[in-house]
């Protein structure tokens, strides 16, 4: 079960001349360094989430992306790139001295491990893809399914406020906090980790990256796809997801069925975040793949 702990370490990392704040619990050579949603949230969420695992034996290690949270803030649109945020998490590793490690992603944070394992598969004991996705036009795709069942009335709404750029119209907010409360978090009161994240979110990454919401994509990352690549991560994999997922099950299944080492879970009764929403159905499965991966 999730809890929220005081890090045991703060350090600074400098990254192409920023300085990066990173986080860590417990110690040892079994590492899970978490990779954060967003783009532009900090670390909150999910670093809590997950540092109960120093309870089992891991070192868990969590940091706020430039542009987020402790981190610098710079406000030059071309430093958000996923290539460079690949290079950051490499930067990151090397100076922390963390060795291979089992390198967690939730959302956003699952494409850019993707992109690391790609591109530094040296670095990786295992992966592990929360509520993500590889493929960025079929996520497109799912996610007007998910919009059409709000109704045909408010998606031509929901359509037109998008055409005009009037994203902050109430009663397109309306929809959008619908639709997040039906599949980003279903339960009625968001954990206090998740509203500190959501309340320090920097919209600059979020909106060059990805768009104005969880909903519509419109940001240098929407045509991202690396399914033809998946084969090539040949570490083991753990795929999770939640029934009622904004990255859907179908999106997730589409992970697996190109990764050669994978296995994925379903989590009934949740939509985007499974460690807040069943925490007694996820971290058995999480805590299970990682003891056997152990020494990987």
């Amino acid at each position: 079960m999730w809890r929220e702990l005081e890090p045991d370490w703060r350090k600074t990392v400098e990254v192409d001349g920023f300085a990066v704040q990173a986080y860590g619990f417990g110690e040892g050579d079994e590492v899970v360094l978490c990779l954060n949603g967003g783009p532009g949230l900090p670390c909150d969420y999910l670093r809590e989430a997950h540092s109960c695992l120093r309870d089992k034996g891991y070192q868990v290690v969590a940091f706020d992306q430039l542009g987020t949270g402790a981190s610098d803030r710079p406000e030059d649109p071309t430093l958000w790139t996923i290539e460079r945020y690949v290079e950051e998490v490499e930067t990151l590793r090397l100076a922390l001295g963390l060795g291979r490690v089992h390198l967690l992603g939730h959302s956003w944070g699952g494409w850019l491990g993707i992109d690391y394992a790609l591109t530094h598969p040296e670095a990786l004991r295992t992966l592990i893809l929360e509520n993500t996705v590889a493929d960025m036009p079929h996520l497109v795709s799912e996610l007007e399914r998910l919009r059409g069942a709000l109704g045909s009335e408010t998606l031509a709404m929901m359509r037109r406020h998008e055409a005009e750029g009037t994203f902050d119209h109430p009663e397109y907010q309306a929809a959008v906090t619908i639709l997040n409360y039906r599949h980003v978090c279903r339960l009625d009161s968001w954990p206090a980790p998740v509203e500190r994240s959501l309340g320090d979110w920097n919209m600059g990454p979020y909106v060059t990256m990805q768009g104005p919401n969880e909903f519509l994509y419109t940001g240098n990352l929407k045509d991202w796809n690396r399914v033809a690549d998946l084969h090539r991560i040949t570490v083991p994999v753990l795929i999770t997801t939640g029934q009622h997922d904004e990255l859907t099950p179908a999106c997730a299944l589409r992970m697996k069925l190109h990764l050669p080492d994978s296995e994925l879970h379903v989590f009934p009764n949740s939509s985007h975040m499974p460690f807040y929403e069943e925490p007694d159905a996820y971290y058995p499965v999480l805590l299970d793949f990682l003891e056997r991966n152990r020494g990987q």
